[in-house]
């Protein structure tokens, strides 16, 4: 980068943060600079584009997830009622035929 003649009092000769920086472009014809510059907007625009695609996508993906997940625990939250059911009916099934059992000893 170029830097103007003078250096400000609180910059050092080493030290361009106290320099007034001139815009490298301007002493380039326009034909070179204008690529270069054109070509890494382009880089960035792409890599933006790409970013918001990617952060798109696993959006949807986490979205699915979630949504599979829930579907999941309902299905096993179902089973846990189904198989209480049949627990509840197999210890009254076991209750009666105990009783039965008790009356033939008798």
């Amino acid at each position: 980068m170029a830097v103007t003649g003078d250096e400000t009092e609180t910059g050092t000769p080493g030290d361009l943060t106290g320099c007034q920086l001139r815009n490298p472009t301007s002493s380039l014809p326009q034909g070179v600079a204008g690529p270069s510059a054109h070509s890494s907007q382009k880089l960035i625009e792409d890599a933006l584009q790409k970013r918001e695609l990617r952060l798109m996508k696993n959006r949807e993906a986490a979205r699915e997830c979630r949504r599979k997940k829930k579907e999941y625990v309902r299905c096993l939250e179902n089973r846990v009622a189904v198989l209480e059911n049949q627990n509840k009916t197999l210890i009254e099934e076991l209750r009666a035929l105990k009783d039965i059992y008790r009356h033939k000893v008798e």
